[in-house]
């Protein structure tokens, strides 16, 4: 999730394509029975998880909602200063993408909680269909939620590309990679304009420090590739050593 991509071999990934699975299916399967089970096993929980209005499955969605977009953020930002060097200073270049890796894993799960766990909200009555296929909810804003579905298969897309990148080359990777920022572009849509809170002064706060970070370490990135095409730095020629004189 960057401009310039590391080098195939720069960096491995932490995780193999076997324990991505592994987790994405239990923590899917895990999601799914604290939605569906857990009310019925914990009776103090019925009154704001079930009854005539529940509305913890709708706070739970939009709390997760911005955890998972602040994860994004935070994996396209380490993305970027891997490509333009800062990650070099603090915490280095392989630690910062190991935590890239993760941080991109550790939010889809964030993502896939805020869409199955709307399933228990009965305003708006999604259906486990809708929350798959893009664009068939109805009673709420089918558009800009179906925008958001997009943003989360580009996701989904994204975060296996690490684990099968010797097989679909480097230069498509590094193209997947340049899609994120599209797909984040897709991501704060849908909280903008499907968002309960998008309305909030703390959220339109959110919004404009998460963009703008972005667009800042990208312009940065891009102006060093300017600034090293036009000031090529030289590497001074390494000098050996004077031969020392010998005693006669």
């Amino acid at each position: 999730m960057s401009l310039n991509s590391p080098q195939p071999n720069e960096y491995e990934s932490s995780v193999n394509i076997q324990s991505f699975l592994t987790f994405f299916v239990a923590i899917t399967l895990g999601l799914l029975v604290a939605v569906l089970i857990l009310p019925s096993w914990l009776p103090n929980m019925s009154f704001s998880l079930g009854g005539d209005a529940p509305k913890a499955y709708w706070y739970l969605s939009r709390a997760t909602a911005f955890v998972s977009l602040t994860l994004l953020w935070l994996s396209m930002a380490l993305g970027l200063s891997i490509t333009n060097k800062m990650a070099r200073l603090w915490p280095g270049a392989p630690a910062a993408f190991a935590l890239h890796e993760y941080v991109s894993l550790l939010g889809l799960a964030f993502a896939v909680f805020h869409a199955i766990v709307i399933l228990g909200d009965e305003y708006i009555n999604f259906t486990l269909l809708q929350l798959f296929v893009p664009f068939s909810t109805v009673d709420y804003r089918p558009f800009w939620v179906g925008v958001g579905q997009l943003a989360f298969y580009g996701w989904v897309v994204l975060v296996a590309s690490f684990y099968i990148r010797p097989i679909i080359g480097q230069k498509f990777w590094r193209f997947l990679h340049y899609a994120s920022f599209g797909m984040y572009l897709l991501a704060i849509s849908h909280g903008l304009f499907s968002g309960t809170d998008a309305g909030a002064d703390w959220a339109q706060t959110y919004y404009w420090i998460s963009a703008g970070s972005l667009i800042f370490l990208s312009m940065y990135r891009i102006l060093a590739i300017v600034i090293d095409g036009l000031f090529p730095q030289k590497r001074k020629p390494i000098q050996s050593p004077a031969p020392r004189p010998t005693q006669g």
